[in-house]
Parts: structure tokens; sequence; C-alpha cells
């Protein structure tokens, strides 16, 4: 620990079903910085590699050159899963005295729903869909529902996930395929303004594209890794005027930055955990020396798994 940092004694950290399972599958590709934004993930993404970014616990002991009111304060940080981290008080959130351990470890799918709704843009009235249900997709379903959206709907083939994305607020919720019979796709100037694909599916891009109607807007907020997209750029797509845009919450867009830097989006991002009851979707909870079969529970695919955390013995 530096003269300017605190110590942290980690409660609960949050494993993310994009980046990790990745990582974990070999998908990802290792000539890539583990983060561009984010010094405390150094190296690359090639084995092996210490990652993690959703890290709660609470200071024990402060440098020299850092007031010890800190101490005893419950912090987040951007770290590794790890029983220990020390930090800058600067680079730490406070969390909340309303906002639970486990609950403020789902703030990086929050904060990264809060820059694709930013990034989005939804307006009043607008036809929205999002494809995937899992931890991000349900937060951005959460986020969306508090708009006066003309209807919002989410695509995903896992019923129990279709029945959360009802809960976060989706006026309707169908699996793959079946998006026609809520949503007039082929009718003239119809279907979505506004799709989201965050299925992390490379295939869902191109139904992604083909929801949209004329002058459509399609965020991608999955990252795919080495898997690649197929899409049919060659029948409505050209014609359509419809636009593709990447969102990635480590910068934000640059039009946003007039009004908006990340301090403001974190703090709108805790509010939102806190109206979506994020904490909800954590489902499972693992000791941190158990860790392999947190990351075995993920890889499975169950039906019954969205948010995993990592609990610390000393919590």
């Amino acid at each position: 620990m530096a003269a300017d940092e605190v110590l942290v004694e980690t409660r609960v950290s949050g494993i993310s079903t994009g980046t990790e399972l990745l990582i974990y599958r070999g998908d990802a590709p290792t000539d890539l910085p583990a983060d561009e934004t984010l010094d405390t993930l150094d190296g690359d993404l090639s084995f092996p590699v210490r990652y993690g970014y959703a890290a709660v616990g609470d200071v024990v002991d402060t440098g020299s050159e850092v007031d010890d009111e800190w101490v005893g304060r419950t912090v987040f940080g951007f770290t590794p899963h790890e029983t220990h981290f020390s930090l800058p008080p600067e680079r730490l959130l406070t969390v909340p005295e309303s906002v639970a351990p486990e609950a403020m470890a789902t703030f990086p799918s929050v904060e990264t729903a809060t820059s694709l709704v930013l990034d989005g843009r939804p307006r009043v009235g607008e036809r929205v869909v999002v494809f995937g249900a899992g931890v991000v997709g349900l937060c951005t379903i959460g986020v969306l529902s508090s708009f006066p959206l003309g209807r919002l709907i989410a695509v995903e083939p896992i019923e129990s996930r279709r029945k959360r994305a009802r809960e976060m607020g989706a006026d309707a919720a169908v699996a793959p395929g079946r998006l026609d019979g809520v949503l007039d796709v082929d009718a003239d100037h119809d279907g979505a303004d506004l799709v989201y694909e965050l299925s992390g599916t490379p295939t869902a891009l191109d139904d992604a594209v083909a929801a949209a109607g004329y002058d459509g807007r399609v965020i991608v907020g999955s990252w795919y890794g080495d898997k690649p997209a197929t899409l049919d750029l060659g029948s409505t797509f050209h014609r359509d005027r419809i636009s593709i845009e990447s969102s990635q919450v480590s910068t934000l867009a640059p039009e946003a930055r007039g009004r908006w830097d990340k301090p403001r989006r974190a703090e709108t991002a805790v509010e939102r955990l806190r109206e979506i009851n994020a904490d909800d979707l954590v489902t499972h909870r693992v000791p941190f020396t158990d860790a392999p079969e947190a990351y075995r529970l993920l890889n499975d695919r169950d039906d019954n798994v969205l948010q995993v955390l990592l609990t610390y013995s000393n919590s």
C-alpha cells in the first residue's frame, strides 16, 4: 500500500458474464490490452491473467497521506478478484448506506446499461427492442423502462429470462424468431426505432439489423471477441438508412461529453441501481476459494444462472 492509498478487505466481487467468459473459453483476442482505461488491469488477455472489475469491500487501513476517516467505509473498486486491494481514494466509489454490498457488485452492469441508454438516445414513443436478457440486457431494460416509450420488447431464448425481462419493465418478451408477432417489421416505416444487441451471440446482430425499421438505430453492446459475425447488408439495410453503432462503457460518446463525464454517469448509475433493484439479479454466491466452480457454473449455461458473486471469508 502506497502512502496515498487505502487498503480494502474485499467482501464480494462480481464475475462478468461477458468479457470474463470469453477469456475463460479462449474466445478473447490474446493480443488486446486487458483494459485501456483501468490500470488495475495490466497486460493483455492471454493466460494467465488477473481479471475482474467489480469488487466491494471495507477500508481497513490508510496510507500516511490519507485521512484516517476512510477506515471503516464500504467502497467499490474496479479491481480483479482478490482478498485485498489498495487504491487511492479518488479511484474508489463510496457505497451509499442505502445500497447493499452485493447490490453494488452489479454496478458495472448498471453503469454499462446507463451508457448504452445514453448512446441510444431513446425518444418519447419509440419502439425499442433489446436482444439478450442476461445481466446487462436486464439492467438495460430496467433503465429503459423509466422512459415513456411506445413499446419495449426483449428477445431472449430462455423462458426464465423472458419472465425476468417482463419483471424489469419490458412490455413483451419473446423467443428469437417470434418478434414479428409483436412488432410488424415488414410494414412500411415500421419495425423498431432503436435496437440493442446485448446477447453476446454474433448471429443475433443480423436479427437486430433486420428488426430495425426505416432510419432505425442499432446499438451493439456485445463484445464478440474472436467470434465472427456475418451480416446481410444486401436486402433492406442500405435503402432503410439503418445505422449501426458500437457502445463501450470505457468511454463516453463524443456528442455526450459537453454535459456528461464519468463521475456524472457513475452517480446516475448508482441511482438507477437502486431503482431497478439490480441485486435481484444475483442468483449464485460462490466462495472465492472455489472460484473455478463459479466459472464452470457460468460456462455450463444453466438457465437459472445470472449474476454470480464471489464471496470472501471475512464477509
